[in-house]
């Protein structure tokens, strides 16, 4: 994905107005989609990108001008409640039960651009909102494009309880072959044949405080996480995606690009909602990646999966980055971080949902 030429990306996928509630009290009340936090992201690491966003008249919310949504004067903006519980009996694997409160109109295949040339594109719905027909034209303006699985496979109970499909009981299936790269979490990939899907494109399960797993054709990778305090897990892994993508247009191997997702992920649970970057970190971010691609040779498709030799050097880079910015310390102390933990799970960057089982 890294190239010559200046990078531009195009992401697809609409705003949302996230609610955050802790046993029945709002904590907060936020800007959410995958769109947000993927743009901070790469907006802080200066990677240049169109975004094609659908939001309703009510829309609240100051953004980028480079990332202004498309409003649907008759349509709403759409909503999302994320309950959380301190309750142990309550607590089980998933982080929150998430509810779709209201919904906003599809993106189309004539939102997005004409007879554009993106390096990348990054479908990333949130509500459905992503149809086979729109995926189909971003393949086709967009060199390799990069698909977080919840665009796929999210679907709503009557009353708006997310819950997850199988691929194959979608209408994306048939569109695998032609998929970059894959994201999904933990809890969404049985929803995926993985073995298959491996066969075709690079998948990346994301999976907590173990932190990622690369799979293409034969190879898997276990990738290192970067342990934090847990505040929000929410967006954490558009942010990880966000990371992984801004490493590989820079053109750094696959293991390099997703521990920079890694890290990012890490950075963004440790804040409720959207995060914000400290401006000198993200330049040492930009400084250590720069560094790192010229240290490596031009990657051809078999080397660009394997592991630079000196890859626990930009783990130990990054934590330096973040130990010289920040005042989080990578072994927090219990108190302090049964102070600070508002949701308690133990994973570090993961993002699951409470999901209906529809397998058969």
């Amino acid at each position: 994905m890294g190239g010559n030429r200046e990078p531009r990306g195009l992401i697809v996928g609409n705003y949302c107005h996230d609610v955050l509630i802790k046993d029945e009290v709002v904590l907060a009340e936020t800007l959410g989609g995958a769109v947000s936090f993927i743009s901070a992201v790469l907006d802080g690491l200066d990677i240049t990108s169109d975004y094609v966003s659908k939001v309703g008249s009510d829309f609240a919310y100051s953004v980028n001008l480079n990332h202004t949504p498309i409003v649907s004067p008759s349509g709403k903006t759409a909503v999302f409640h994320a309950y959380f519980t301190s309750d142990p009996s309550e607590i089980r694997r998933e982080d929150r039960v998430l509810k779709r409160v209201q919904s906003c109109n599809p993106i189309s295949p004539s939102d997005l651009p004409d007879k554009a040339n993106f390096n990348f594109g990054m479908a990333v719905g949130i509500a459905g909102e992503i149809s086979p027909e729109t995926l189909e034209k971003m393949f086709d303006i967009c060199d390799v494009v990069l698909v977080d699985i919840q665009a796929l496979i999210r679907d709503f109970e009557i009353d708006g309880t997310v819950k997850l499909m199988n691929l194959n009981e979608t209408g994306f299936s048939h569109l695998l072959p032609r998929i970059g790269f894959l994201k999904a979490s933990a809890e969404e990939a049985p929803y995926v044949d993985i073995e298959e899907a491996r066969k075709s494109c690079c998948v990346v399960v994301t999976s907590g405080k173990d932190g990622c797993t690369v799979y293409c054709k034969d190879i898997e990778l276990q990738i290192s996480p970067f342990t934090t305090v847990q505040v929000d897990p929410t967006g954490a892994g558009d942010s990880f995606l966000g990371g992984l993508v801004a490493g590989l247009v820079h053109g750094l191997a696959v293991p390099d690009a997703a521990l920079l997702g890694n890290f990012f992920g890490s950075l963004t649970v440790g804040q409720i909602g959207l995060p914000k970057f400290d401006s000198t970190l993200m330049q040492k971010v930009k400084d250590e990646v720069q560094r790192r691609k010229m240290q490596c040779d031009a990657h051809d498709d078999e080397s660009r999966f394997k592991k630079p030799i000196d890859h626990e050097q930009f783990i130990a880079s990054l934590c330096t980055a973040k130990l010289l910015t920040t005042d989080e310390v990578l072994d927090p102390d219990p108190s302090y971080a049964n102070h600070q933990m508002l949701f308690l799970k133990n994973s570090v960057y993961e993002e699951p949902i409470k999901a209906m089982d529809t397998k058969p």
